[in-house]
This record gives structure tokens, C-alpha cells and sequence, in this order.
């Protein structure tokens, strides 16, 4: 197939063929509109002696596609008559995306579920190793909570800190033990002393 701009002058008999514009215009009038079809943008020579006659599209939504209209000549060898009309894309076209068979398709749609599915077992084994480090954390911590129950539970048992009786320390140092009340102390200070035998109150 070879491109060739339209020109006035076409050797041979390719000449009648490329002129054939008013023909071609006819048969896009039988499939479109007529305000679809833009300008002639020139022709192609095809094998076997046909001319694709080339117009712009001027449908929205199709930019830089041509309306394409094979001409040949009938089998009397005499008039130019129409082989095709269609509409097709330009270089610069807006094309869909090449088809892909569904098999192939679903496979790759397989192939990403599994992807994913592999992912998500990786996750998960990730997040069961982290409570077994959560737990030896708890395990200390209670390590240290216990050892301060006892800490405390020492101070309370009455028994010696460090070898130090707390009651001796208590009795020298005239600090009364923790709980005496001060009340019931005032109340035998103020108590009336003891006279000795033989000796009376005095009035």
C-alpha cells in the first residue's frame, strides 16, 4: 500500500479514480451524515488497481480518524464504481486497548490473587511472632511487681530491717510505736498519783 497526496494530475487510469470524489461523498451519505465528513485528505493506491479516497471525521469522540472509500473500476472496464466505505483510524487516533483473550485474562487475575493471597500469609505470620516478644515483656514486669509485694510485705511483718529491732529503737529514742494513740498517753499523764501507804490526800 502506498500513500500518495491527492493531485490534480494522475497518470494512467488511476486518474478518473482519484477524481471520484463526488461518488465517494455519495456513498458516505448512504452510512453518515453528511456533516460528519470533513475535507478529502487525500488518497491511497491499492493492489489491484483500487483508490481508497480519504476524508476527515468530524464525529465527536473520533479525532484522527478517516472516512476511507475504495474506488474501482466496474468489469466493463469503464465507469468508476464504489467497493467499500468505512471509517477507520488515522496514526494519531484514539484506539481501544488491543483484546486479550478471557483465558488470558483470568489468568493474570489468578496469578494476582495468589500474589495477594501470599502477602496476606506473610502478614499474618509476622504479627504471630510479636505477641510471644509481648508476653516475655509482660513476664518481666510481673518479675518486678512481685519482687516489690515482698519488698513491702517485709516492712509490715514486724520482723528486723537490716538487723535493726524496730521496737528497741522505738523505746530509745522515746517515739512512741506506730499506732499507740496519743489520746489514751495525755489521759495517764493527767491520772491523780498514787499516795503511799499510811499517807492521805491532802484536801
Amino acid at each position: 500500500m502506498t500513500w500518495m497526496p491527492e493531485s490534480p494530475a494522475e497518470p494512467g487510469d488511476f486518474r478518473e479514480l482519484v477524481a471520484a470524489i463526488s461518488l465517494a461523498r455519495a456513498a458516505l451519505a448512504e452510512i453518515t451524515p453528511e456533516s460528519t465528513v470533513g475535507e478529502p485528505l487525500g488518497h491511497v493506491v491499492e493492489a489491484g488497481g483500487a483508490v481508497s479516497l480519504l476524508f476527515a471525521c468530524t464525529l465527536p469522540g473520533y479525532p484522527g480518524w478517516r472516512w476511507t472509500v475504495s474506488v474501482g473500476r466496474a468489469e466493463d472496464g469503464v465507469q468508476p464504481t464504489v467497493l467499500e466505505a468505512e471509517l477507520m483510524p488515522g496514526e494519531e487516533s484514539l484506539l481501544a486497548p488491543d483484546w486479550v483473550p478471557w483465558s488470558e485474562r483470568l489468568a493474570e487475575y489468578q496469578a494476582a490473587q495468589e500474589a495477594l493471597t501470599v502477602e496476606a500469609d506473610d502478614d499474618d505470620e509476622d504479627g504471630e511472632d510479636r505477641p510471644d516478644e509481648d508476653e516475655d515483656e509482660d513476664e518481666d514486669s510481673d518479675g518486678f511487681d512481685d519482687e516489690d509485694d515482698h519488698d513491702i510485705h517485709d516492712l509490715h511483718a514486724g520482723d528486723d530491717v537490716d538487723g535493726v529491732d524496730i521496737d528497741s529503737v522505738g523505746g530509745e529514742t522515746g517515739l512512741l510505736p506506730t499506732g499507740v494513740d496519743d489520746e489514751a498517753t495525755d489521759i495517764e499523764a493527767d491520772a491523780e498519783p498514787v499516795l503511799p501507804d499510811g499517807e492521805g490526800a491532802v484536801l
